[in-house]
């Protein structure tokens, strides 16, 4: 995510309990250098058949780890190959469209609408016609820098830079080819798409034309241009791309005295962006309802070029990182969701009906009809899905929800009246669908313990969370159920460090501000981390390097490290083809500048990757990593 954010989302003021309030500091913590003593009580069930700690340790990390390093470059482990593909600016393959980059960033607004956008983040394969040599790379550009983005950075700001800007955010769809050993784009391609900050989305479910999503220029309340701050990705089963709107409340520019909604949602007087001095609709004050239009789970069908993307109101706004998909036995799907702010929720919609044969337009409004729940985690290890039904409990029109479709749009608001546990920026999830498991990371909270917020726990044991942990859930019977028992799978830190609340408890190569999660076919829980520029290389960051992706073996808890990325760059996004051969992974924004906007006179101050070329400027790309055999990613 845009991390200088973090110091902005802090909205909830609710009373309701966060997690260290839920919390007995004996009970939480249970991988203490290992699977701990909960294993054969709580947790019991979930690890019969697991190895023990006496098992052979490289059962399934069959790599040598790779050290940490604070130098500008990509470092992956012996016998693997890493290459750099589809760096921003490059043209996603549109026929008779394809712009060049240009290393100055002169490129126009109109070229960069169909380039590669700024600031890779979630990715998935989808292979064509099965194929793991062939197919469709989907993934979202969630901000920009506009200090690199245009030749003379910010200074003047005018239309053009506003169209650029969100022509850089967004969606691409490219196609890659593994061809002679190497993978590239296919282009010209078919299937080339881009989808902007001005991209027409179709607004589905309970909130779709509802009074409060309705504009003067959309009276109806069906049609939103763009989509921004896209964060996280999954494939559902049906073959679409899921992603969430995150950061969107500091695209807008708030009136003087804001509304109880709007300081709710975390609305400023001046945006991020400048974007509401010539786009008007990002002007809260002339137009309020543009607001609630962002924060929805977007849905798109790669695979048809000409289908309308959709925003799926019935999952609820939110700072939504992302959402992912399980299924239930009787084939209906569960998704999870979860806000990467300090202090929110966690989400999972039940669908209605079920799961459909026959792909995207068979489900075509699956997302439309269900029940969403808000997660509350109690003390004893047990937790509680609890409905935002309209009617239900304190969701009533005397206390501000007229109708289902305010429910949606308020959805914070509902949260904080059916006693939801804050917690801890939550953002990527991943789903053992076989075990029944859900993985969560919290990526650190250094509001943790200071004045006037909640204190510590084992939950959340450390003041001035910098570190991070991974919480984990398994439903009581299917994933619909509407209990759970809950704990934490590890709590990222350095044994070295003095502070207690730094140590951590890893078993294996350390890391800290967990982030992008991925679960593989064979059962490895892969991890990327993201600190900010302003954390890492000092204090009890000192020892952790530039961020990285790790490999974690459930079955003896152990850590290793697989990748570390060049300066500054948040690690993120992770995708494999189906023989898991090939991983995709993307670096964003190499040479992160401590404010997040980059001087455009010294743009290659802190990195020049990928290009290293003179007169250039860092650049996203995707990562696309093999091993030297040919043989199975992790192995």
């Amino acid at each position: 995510m845009a991390k200088d954010f973090d110091t902005m989302e802090d909205s909830n003021r609710s009373a309701n309990a966060s997690i260290h309030q839920v919390s007995d500091p004996a009970r939480r913590i249970w991988l203490q250098g290992g699977l701990g003593a909960l294993a054969a009580g709580l947790w019991a069930p979930w690890l019969s058949g697991c190895a023990s700690m006496g098992a052979k340790e490289d059962a399934l990390l069959g790599f040598k780890s790779v050290p940490v390093t604070d130098k500008d470059t990509l470092v992956v482990p012996e016998g693997y190959a890493a290459l750099a593909i589809a760096a921003w600016g490059e043209p996603v393959g549109m026929a008779g469209n394809m712009p060049a980059w240009k290393p100055d960033a002169s490129n126009s607004a109109a070229d960069q609408a169909v380039q590669m956008g700024m600031h890779h983040d979630g990715i998935e394969y989808f292979p064509l016609d099965g194929s793991s040599m062939r197919g469709l790379l989907v993934m979202n550009h969630e901000y920009t820098d506009d200090g690199l983005l245009h030749p003379g950075g910010m200074t003047p700001w005018n239309a053009e830079k506003t169209m650029k800007s969100q022509a850089a955010h967004g969606v691409s769809v490219i196609e890659v080819e593994l061809k002679d050993g190497r993978w590239n784009l296919v282009r010209p391609s078919k299937y080339a798409r881009r989808f902007t900050a001005y991209t027409p989305f179709a607004l589905s479910g309970p909130a779709a034309d509802h009074k409060l999503m309705k504009t003067a220029a959309d009276p109806a309340g069906r049609t939103v241009l763009g989509t921004l701050n896209n964060c996280a990705s999954s494939m559902t089963p049906w073959g679409t791309y899921l992603s969430g709107e995150e950061n969107w409340a500091f695209y807008f520019d708030g009136p003087e005295k804001m509304s109880a909604d709007q300081a709710r949602w975390g609305m400023r007087k001046k945006s991020f962006y400048p974007w509401a001095t010539t786009d008007k609709r990002f002007d809260a004050t002339q137009h309020p309802n543009e607001f609630h239009r962002f924060g929805w789970v977007v849905e798109i069908d790669p695979t048809d070029p000409i289908s309308l993307p959709v925003k799926r109101t019935a999952l609820g706004r939110a700072a939504h990182e992302g959402a992912w998909v399980a299924v239930t036995k009787d084939r209906r799907a569960v998704v999870y969701s979860g806000e990467d702010a300090r202090f929110e929720y966690i989400y999972k919609f039940v669908s209605r009906d079920k799961i459909a044969s026959g792909g995207a337009k068979a489900n075509g409004s699956l997302l439309d009809h269900g029940t969403l729940y808000v997660a509350r985690f109690d003390a004893d290890g047990s937790g509680h899905w609890l409905p935002l039904e309209q009617g239900q409990g304190p969701l009533t029109a005397a206390n501000g929800f007229a109708d289902q479709g305010e429910v949606l749009i308020k959805s914070r608001q509902a949260s904080d009246l059916l006693g939801a546990t804050k917690m801890d920026r939550p953002e990527w999830l991943a789903i053992d669908q076989a075990k029944g498991e859900v993985y969560c990371t919290l990526t650190n909270n250094s509001q943790r313990g200071a004045k006037d917020k909640p204190g510590v726990d084992a939950a959340n044991p450390r003041a001035n969370n910098v570190m991070g942990q991974i919480i984990r859930w398994k439903e009581d019977g299917d994933f619909d159920a509407l209990t759970m028992r809950w704990d934490h799978l590890v709590l990222a830190g350095d044994p070295a460090n003095e502070r207690a609340e730094a140590k951590g408890n890893i078993r294996g190569d350390i890391f800290a501000c967990p982030d992008g999660l991925m679960l593989d076919a064979r059962g490895v829980l892969w991890v990327q981390t993201d600190a900010h520029a302003t954390q890492m290389y000092k204090g009890e960051m000192k020892g952790f390097g530039n961020n990285q992706m790790l490999a974690l073996d459930r079955t003896t808890g152990e850590v290793r490290r697989f990748l570390t990325g060049p300066v500054n760059c948040e690690v993120t996004g992770a995708t494999l083809t189906p023989d898991g051969r090939t991983m995709f992974i993307n670096i964003q924004h190499p040479g992160e500048a401590p404010g997040d906007r980059s001087d455009p006179a010294d743009p290659t101050k802190y990195s020049n990757w990928p290009d290293r070329q003179a007169g250039g400027r860092p650049r996203s790309a995707t990562v696309v990593i093999r091993k030297a055999d040919g043989g199975v990613i992790g192995t």
